[in-house]
Order: structure tokens, then C-alpha cells, then sequence
């Protein structure tokens, strides 16, 4: 999947100064371990760190298009094309001559025929920078849906890019300073577009194109969701949805390494799972191997709560069995969340405080296990957006709330709560900041002439979710899998998925009164009814009461040190949220008191490993 950096000086010679972009592209050697690259012109230098998948010998990076003295064009990519085979015969067909079978540089053909107009032709989760000597241009492109990232931050004469701010940060001329509306980000379950969180840094937004020339930055929208009428009936819609999720799952099973899945036993990793099994059969391939995450004692001492109504790890076994998978099951324990270097190594990858703790940490155990036997996996991401799985969407409080939906679980479970009661909350002002930026989301929604009352709500909820909420999760798997060396696809971001299902009405997604109504339909007969009538169920959190009593002990202890926390809070009040029992916001897990305990611990962690100056 791979990660890039760059560095472009429009009024200084580069040609000796690849130095600075070797050290940039090195603080990614996690997303590119098996490869390494730099380009240096005189006023631009690339860098790429290269996790081979397709063509692993003729696909190495920065690639350059004509001849090494006087390139056309030069390529720094991420992600994968997987349509790139029907692009290749296109390109050919019109006189490209390729020298290798990569998908690379399929795409540098393709912006060599088609310009900035290429990134429309493209099927996939990318993220590229394409340096044109012949313009002295710069030219940033990420994917439709956000799933690859790409950020920059201009500086006098020029631009710093790269695939995470970690990559940036390592250049001299680059500060690691927050202010309120970073903070804000942090802080407030709020992840806004084109935000990176570090003042002066921005993140290149989906479906869009960043240009970078001697007169300036110029930006392009190339994709967006759109409003439209939706003629198919109910019978129409579930088989379309089967058969292109078949395509898709067909698409990206493609690669020159070993292909498994992330299967928790919820129907979204089931589907896939599902699918998946089936597309290896006809091919006479398989079987497909699946990986879970379970926790010790977990099913032993389970109870039941507002999120959770059974653990995951049956319901997985038992789809396992049912499509003929070879299931791994991954068991951890306190002492594996609560590793030190693992916390460090769940921050390092994210370059920001770890907003849904132990989750993050399991999950970047469970990659590295799938590392180990595989290169690539296939994960359920962007289900519950896209089909309207969250519980937010079936709440009449949190549909009828003027916000984003899922401030009120996270107000009902204790987080806002506890926020408030260390001062956070209304130290950063986040009632009006989260108002402005629901404000801002829905003022760029696009609506259905027409549509009113609850289905026009109801449109308004899956855009918020779609271009908000499932931006966190989609970045929060990448970086995690990444600092493995993993490359996991999302085949529910598939953009004419998206583009179908979102113009589907609410009363045909919810037909039967239960959340997913239509994906549950389109998967009737590949899954065991167990699945296809299981409850939503979000991935598993340790219940270990352990877990919190050595999370609350840092955190006194942190206090003690001195902590960079107590820029932004008062000990008083962090100690009075210490002493409160488990519980006395909400209800625990990760919308919960915990929640907070845990952001507190690694805010401290981040300001400390990153040298974050704090200017409220």
C-alpha cells in the first residue's frame, strides 16, 4: 500500500537536498518495508516507501515516464487501481508502450493521456503526487472516498507533502504545533475534511485534486456524492446490491500475494468473508483465510450493555464453518493492551492521541498476526454508514438531535460528561465549534428536489456518517494496518456501491424495521441466519475491569510528573474524575468515561513523543 513524501522549492535548487526527503520517507518504512525510493530534480524530490502487491520486481517507485534526463512526468503512488487491467489495454490501444505489468504505472500513463482528468478514470483507494517538469506543477490526487491518505503543508517557496504528518514533521522547516481548533478535532468527535489536526498542515480532501505551481494552489473537486432519484424496485435493488458487491469483492481479491479477511462475525466482515470464499472456489482457489480477536475470559465474564449484546467470537467461528474458511483466532490479554510499546507503537502509526483506546490497540495486534501469513486483507469498513447499521440512525432522539448523530450516544454514555467535568469541554468552546461544523457539513450535503420529512432527515444522517464519521474509521485502519505492513481494502467504499445505495431510500434500507435491511437481503443464503439476524455490534472492546483500574493508575501517576495535560485541565478536577467510580457517566467502553481517561493518558503521551507546543 505503500507511503510517499516529497518536498517542492520553487525558488531553490533541490538537487542536493534529498537528504531532507530520505528522512521523511524513512519515518514510513512500516507502510513500505519492502522497498525504498527517491527522485531528486531541481526543484522537486520525491520519496516513496514501497509495500509490493502487483508486479513485486517491475513496480519500484518514484517512476518516471520518458527519458531519465528529461522525464515527462514523475510518480509517487499509493494504493491500489483495480481496474488498472482495463485501463492498461485502453492506454495501449491508444500507443502507451509499458515496460513493466505494475499498476503504477498504468497510472502515470493514464495522467500522461488524460492530464489532472485521470483521476476519474481511476477504481480504487489511492493517493498520489505527480511531479511535471515540463510545468514545474505539482499535483496531489486521493481517492473517491478518503480511504488513502495524503497531506501537505506550504511553506515559503513551495509545499511539503506526504502520506501521514509524521512524514512532514520530519522536515526542518516543519513545527508541531496544535491550537484550539486542533484541539477542537481532538477532543470533540469531530473529524472535519481537510483538517490534519497540526496548524499550517492540511489533508488533501476525497475526490479531490491539490495543484502546486509557481503562481499558487489551485484545487479541484472531481468527485461528490449526488442527489438522485432512485427508480429500481425492492427486488431490483437487493440483487443489484449482491451483484456488485460480487464484482467487487471479485476486483480487489486480485494481487501477486496471499489475499485473507478481517472477519469479527458481524454481517458486514461476514459478507466480505462470504463472498470472498465463494469468488476463491470458482476460481478453484482458497480456501480463504480469516482472522478474528477475542480477549481472555472474555466470553467467561461477558455482559450484556447498550453496544454489546454477545461476543463476536461464535458468530465468527460459526461463518468460518459455514463458507469453508481456514479461521485464525487471535486471543489477547491486559497485558498485551496495556504493553507499552504497543501504546507507542498505536500512536506513532496514528500521529495523533488514540480517540477509541484498547480498540486501537488490539487491532493493530490483530494486523500483525495477519502479517505474518499475508500481505493483504479484505475488511467491512463502511457497511454501517453506507446501509444505516449504526443504532444513531434507529434512534428518534439521535435522528431528531441538531447534530452530528452520534454525539448523542456519546453524550448518553458518559463521555460528554466527563469531558465537561475536567473543564475540557467548555474550556474549548466545543458546543459552538461542533455546531459550526455540523453547520458547515450539512450546508454542503446534496439533496433530492422534493424529498422532505424523514426521508430527507434520514438522506441528511447517511451524508453526515459517510463524510464525517466513517473518515475516522477509514484512517484509523489504514494507519493501524500500515504499521504493520499490512494493506487492507474496503470493498464497501466501492464509489458505484456508494453512489446506489446512498440514493436508495431510507424506507427500502430499513423495508423489514431492522437496521441493514438491504445488505442483510443481498447476503440471504451465503451466511447462517444467526448472522443475517444478529444485532449491529460494534468491534470488541475488553470488559476487563483491570483494563480501566490500570488506565486510572497512569493517569495519577501522570499527574504527579507534571503532565502537559495540565496546560488544558485542572488537576482538581482530572483527580475528581479519578475518584469517581466506573461508571458514573455512563455506562463503559469506548463512548464512555473510559473513553476520556484513555484520551487524557495519550494526549499526554502525543504532546510528550511529538514535541506538540499547545497554543490555546
Amino acid at each position: 500500500m505503500c507511503g510517499l513524501a516529497g518536498w517542492v522549492g520553487f525558488q531553490r535548487d533541490l538537487t542536493g537536498r534529498s537528504g531532507a526527503v530520505a528522512a521523511m520517507t524513512a519515518t514510513m518504512e512500516c507502510r513500505g518495508p519492502d522497498d525504498g525510493g527517491l527522485w531528486a530534480g531541481a526543484h522537486a524530490v520525491l520519496g516513496h516507501r514501497r509495500l509490493a502487491v502487483i508486479d513485486i520486481e517491475g513496480g519500484r517507485q518514484p517512476m518516471a515516464a520518458g527519458r531519465p534526463e528529461e522525464p515527462l512526468a514523475v510518480l509517487a503512488y499509493t494504493g491500489e487501481v483495480y481496474n488498472y487491467r482495463e485501463l492498461r489495454t485502453e492506454l495501449a490501444a491508444l500507443g502507451h508502450e509499458f515496460r513493466t505489468v505494475s499498476d503504477t504505472e498504468v497510472v502515470l500513463h493514464a495522467y500522461l493521456r488524460w492530464g489532472e482528468a485521470f483521476a476519474e478514470r481511476l477504481n480504487g483507494i489511492f493517493a498520489c503526487a505527480v511531479w511535471d517538469p515540463r510545468s514545474e506543477e505539482l499535483l496531489l490526487v486521493r481517492d473517491r472516498m478518503g480511504v488513502k491518505p495524503l497531506y501537505y503543508y506550504p511553506i515559503s517557496d513551495g509545499v511539503l507533502f506526504g502520506s501521514e504528518p509524521k512524514a512532514i514533521l520530519a522536515h526542518p522547516e516543519a513545527e508541531a504545533v496544535v491550537d484550539t481548533e486542533g484541539l477542537c478535532e481532538i477532543f470533540g468527535i469531530v473529524k472535519t475534511p481537510g483538517h490534519a489536526v497540526f496548524r499550517g498542515m492540511a489533508e488533501v480532501r476525497p475526490g479531490t485534486t491539490v495543484r502546486f505551481g509557481r503562481s499558487g494552489r489551485t484545487g479541484r473537486t472531481y468527485w461528490r456524492l449526488r442527489a438522485r432519484a432512485h427508480t429500481d424496485d425492492l427486488d431490483t435493488t437487493v440483487a443489484t446490491v449482491r451483484a456488485l458487491l460480487t464484482d467487487i469483492v471479485e476486483r480487489q481479491l486480485y494481487a501477486d500475494v496471499t489475499v485473507g479477511t478481517l472477519l469479527s462475525g458481524g454481517l458486514d466482515s461476514s459478507a466480505i468473508t462470504a463472498l470472498a470464499a465463494r469468488t476463491l472456489a470458482a476460481q478453484g482457489a482458497g480456501p480463504v483465510q480469516a482472522f478474528s480477536v477475542d480477549f481472555a475470559g472474555y466470553r467467561a465474564g461477558f455482559r450484556a450493555n447498550a453496544q454489546w449484546d454477545a461476543p463476536d467470537t461464535p458468530f465468527a467461528v460459526e461463518v468460518a464453518e459455514f463458507v469453508g474458511a481456514e479461521h485464525t483466532v487471535l486471543l489477547l490479554d491486559n497485558a498485551d493492551l496495556r504493553d507499552p510499546q504497543v501504546r507507542a507503537d498505536a500512536l506513532r502509526a496514528q500521529d495523533l492521541p488514540v480517540s477509541s483506546g484498547d480498540m486501537e490497540y488490539s487491532l493493530l495486534l490483530l494486523c500483525r498476526a495477519l502479517k505474518q501469513r499475508m500481505t493483504v486483507a479484505l475488511s467491512g469498513e463502511a457497511a454501517d454508514e453506507l446501509f444505516g447499521g449504526y443504532p444513531w440512525f434507529h434512534d428518534p432522539a439521535a435522528v431528531g438531535a441538531d447534530t452530528f448523530p452520534w454525539h448523542h450516544p456519546f453524550e448518553q454514555l458518559g463521555g460528554i460528561g466527563a469531558l465537561r467535568a475536567v473543564g475540557l469541554w467548555d474550556r474549548l468552546g466545543l458546543d459552538a465549534y461542533v455546531k459550526s461544523r455540523y453547520a458547515q457539513a450539512l450546508a454542503q450535503m446534496p439533496r433530492l428536489a422534493g424529498e422532505t420529512g424523514h426521508e430527507a432527515r434520514m438522506r441528511e444522517v447517511t451524508y453526515l456518517n459517510l463524510t464525517r464519521w466513517e473518515n475516522f474509521l477509514l484512517d484509523r485502519k489504514d494507519r493501524l494496518s500500515m504499521a504493520a505492513g499490512l494493506e487492507v481494502r474496503v470493498p464497501f467504499t466501492d464509489h458505484r456501491l456508494v453512489e446506489y445505495v446512498y440514493n436508495t431510500p431510507w424506507a427500502m434500507k430499513s423495508f423489514d424495521g431492522r437496521e441493514k435491511s438491504l445488505l442483510r437481503a443481498a447476503m440471504r443464503g451465503l451466511l447462517p441466519d444467526s448472522v443475517l439476524e444478529r444485532r449491529k455490534s460494534p468491534y470488541p472492546s475488553t470488559q476487563d475491569e483491570g483494563y480501566e483500574r490500570a488506565l486510572r493508575a497512569e493517569l495519577a501517576a501522570i499527574l504527579v510528573e507534571g503532565s502537559p495535560l495540565l496546560g488544558l485541565v485542572a488537576e482538581p478536577d482530572v483527580r475528581a474524575l479519578l475518584a469517581a467510580p466506573a461508571g458514573a457517566y455512563g455506562v463503559g467502553g469506548p463512548w464512555s468515561a473510559r473513553a476520556v481517561l484513555e484520551r487524557l493518558v495519550e494526549f499526554d503521551g502525543w504532546v510528550r513523543a511529538y514535541r506538540v507546543r499547545v497554543e490555546l
